[in-house]
């Protein structure tokens, strides 16, 4: 069991840090808040926002901090019930957090700037600033998840796999918005759109299965 092998302690300090992060923006922009927690079935929030966008944004900077440490414990949740048991530390824990954030981070300046070579920054800087957005949206949803899997609910693989289920789908439907939004531009940039996305969407995920498989 997962509380037999991982102290609540730590994961509750997390999931706190979290709800501040969270809290912090909700008190700073509750207009774009409350229409942000609508982006799902609405598209308001990404028309709205997409045109002011800035490189660096504190209402999304403190989302994307709260998406990287709820993704850490959701990972480490997964880890623990589907791989084995591990010992997780404060040090580990924020290694974890600063390794994805960093790594997030990399890839979005990586692809700003393969948008610029390609000379589609309008059509990437878009599909960045929605793919944040949900990505934004996954960390606020994986809250109410972990709160559920540390301190209520029995873990077991079914459930694990289809939270899993319901993370992805979320992101395919930003995936899709995307598409769905840009299609008459997409069409005009077909081949770059498609070297790009094989290039930075595509070919991480399969490195990283050959590394996991190889590993």
């Amino acid at each position: 069991m997962l509380r037999e092998v991982i102290s609540n302690d730590l994961f509750t300090i997390a999931i706190i840090m979290g709800l501040v992060f969270v809290t912090i923006s909700k008190a700073m922009y509750p207009k774009r808040f409350n229409e942000f927690v609508a982006v799902l079935g609405n598209s308001k929030y990404l028309k709205i926002y997409a045109r002011d966008q800035k490189f660096f944004d504190l209402y999304d900077a403190l989302l994307f901090a709260n998406y990287c440490v709820a993704l850490s414990v959701f990972g480490i949740i997964i880890f623990n019930q589907v791989i084995g048991p591990i010992v997780m530390t404060p040090f580990f824990l924020l290694k974890l957090v600063l390794a994805i954030a960093i790594l997030i981070v990399m890839k979005i300046l990586i692809e700003r700037l393969l948008g610029s070579v390609f000379e589609i920054e309008f059509l990437t800087d878009n599909y960045l600033f929605q793919k944040i957005t949900y990505k934004n949206f996954i960390g606020l949803v994986l809250i109410p998840i972990n709160s559920l899997l540390v301190f209520t609910v029995p873990i077991s693989n079914v459930l694990i796999y289809i939270l899993l289920g319901l993370v992805l789908l979320i992101f395919c439907i930003g995936i899709l918005t995307t598409v769905k939004t840009h299609q008459n531009l997409i069409k005009q940039n077909l081949f770059y759109f498609i070297l790009y996305l094989c290039a930075l969407e595509i070919a991480p995920y399969i490195i990283l299965y050959a590394f996991v498989i190889d590993g």
